[in-house]
């Protein structure tokens, strides 16, 4: 398959060969149409209308979360849309109420978007190291695991190395400290779908401009996401609600208050279906020798220095 054709922007420009899909990749032609034929044609409010546009908005924007519960293995009810995995984090981090006493385990390596949320919610951040080949230094983790531990939130691969977390390790160590497990899945995620109940872990979270979808939305995947509070209010996110009271709406409506990101949940989906269709095993195949030729060319060069052992085709 010529993958090129399917992107306008390569069609627009026949030399562009962009290598920064780490930070956002570009978007197919049928993620374009999508958004577009929602916006064109049945533009309409999501769960307060009745009438044929914003019934057929609902049933768009319910196949979105369908569509992004299949890439993760997961139950639609458990699928939250944010506006990215920056979104996602800083939710949970409001929603799980943290404040002096507790703690989180994160490590050196992350994103700043797994780091300066934890530091905003006044809780007591328990660094994990990384080691010499710029890998998460996980035989520390029984010694930074305490009682207090609230969340161990960490990178499911770096941005930076490509190194890709021992998931197994991470939950058993959680695990054994009763401390629940947040991976960012930002550099994971475009690389195929996802089995999160495999992995083991509580929440997964990750953004849609890298996974061939449009900026402004993203996922945050959750377990048992009815004992969690919500993390902020508006419309849509309750029941029934008084000058004195509110019945919080089941998950995720009790996390999506407002107008969501329909046009982008849209696209996502559409984005998320079409890497669910695609020969992962081959692609796979293809990145790592793209990725070992481009690293011993670079390592064969005088005064350059590889960071990381490039799990994932992210070169540093």
């Amino acid at each position: 398959m010529n993958f090129r054709r399917l992107f306008p922007a390569f069609a627009a420009q026949p030399g562009l060969r962009p290598l920064d899909n780490a930070a956002t990749a570009q978007v197919p032609d049928l993620v374009l149409d999508a958004m577009r034929g929602y916006e064109a044609q049945g533009r309409g409010n999501v769960g307060r209308g009745q009438h044929r546009l914003a019934e057929r908005a609902d049933r768009a924007y319910d196949e979105a979360r369908n569509s992004a519960a299949r890439f993760l293995s997961a139950a639609p009810e458990e699928i939250v849309f944010t506006s990215g995995a920056t979104a996602a984090i800083n939710l949970l981090a409001r929603a799980l109420r943290l404040g002096p006493g507790d703690e989180i385990v994160a490590s050196v390596a992350e994103h700043h978007a797994n780091l300066i949320p934890w530091r905003l919610s006044g809780a007591t951040l328990r660094p994990l190291p990384i080691t010499p080949d710029g890998r998460l230094d996980l035989s520390s983790l029984p010694d930074i695991l305490t009682p207090r531990c609230r969340l161990v939130a960490l990178t499911h691969a770096s941005n930076v190395t490509g190194a890709l977390t021992d998931v197994a390790q991470v939950v058993g160590a959680a695990r054994a400290m009763g401390a629940p497990v947040l991976l960012d899945g930002a550099q994971a995620a475009p690389h195929g779908p996802r089995d999160v109940r495999a992995l083991g872990v509580d929440f997964y979270a990750f953004s849609g401009h890298k996974c061939f979808g449009p900026t402004g939305i993203g996922v945050l995947w959750g377990r048992d996401l009815e004992r969690l509070p919500p993390a902020w209010g508006g419309g849509g996110m309750v029941r029934r609600v008084t000058l004195d009271t509110a019945d919080w709406a089941p998950p995720p409506r009790r996390f999506e208050a407002g107008t969501p990101p329909i046009t982008q949940a849209i696209g996502l989906g559409v984005a998320l279906d079409w890497m669910g269709s695609l020969n992962w095993p081959a692609i796979t195949r293809h990145e790592r020798a793209m990725t070992t030729r481009l690293r011993d060319g670079l390592g064969a060069m005088k005064g350059v220095r590889l960071l990381g052992p490039g799990d994932l085709p992210i070169v540093s």
